[in-house]
């Protein structure tokens, strides 16, 4: 009995413990303001309709973040072999001056947003986020394809961009 107990307390914690993956935009992810490189707001939702009928890759970073920056290599490989798709950088970093020093130094190619609220806001909780870098895929239609990889060459992002 005692050790039935115990596979039914492991079997909880696993499945309590198991973290939601998105295939839709949360509303207060979609409602999150962002700022562009030129100072103006920008609503996340507007961000995606501006793409809809692409495939875009996202990724969530900031030039503060050591993860981040170790991955930019793979970030530029798979820009490189894989053209036809939007690229979106959403910075999450504390001020806007050093996301725009970074985008420079990084030679990052592509959209770039300053998300205002930072990791815990209003964004950043909406897609459960705990860690960056963070890459997705949103599939054409705005819906989510990959909800999350924290590794350029994971096996689950690579087969997101080629399908």
């Amino acid at each position: 009995m005692r050790h039935f107990i115990y596979i039914l307390t492991i079997a909880f914690l696993v499945i309590g413990c198991k973290k939601e993956i998105l295939t839709e935009f949360p509303p207060e992810a979609l409602q999150e303001t962002m700022r562009t490189v030129d100072g103006k707001n920008i609503k996340f939702k507007e961000i995606l309709e501006k793409h809809k009928g692409q495939t875009i890759f996202i990724d969530v970073w900031a030039s503060w973040c050591g993860d981040c920056l170790e991955g930019i290599p793979g970030v530029k490989e798979i820009q490189k072999n894989n053209s036809q798709l939007t690229y979106l950088f959403l910075s999450l970093d504390r001020k806007e001056n050093s996301w725009k020093a970074g985008i420079q130094k990084y030679n990052l190619v592509g959209e770039h947003y300053f998300v205002t609220s930072g990791m815990k806001g209003a964004f950043g909780k909406a897609i459960g986020l705990n860690w960056i870098p963070r890459y997705m895929i949103v599939n054409p239609d705005g819906s989510i394809k990959l909800f999350e990889a924290i590794k350029t060459n994971d096996e689950a992002l690579q087969n997101a961009i080629k399908q």
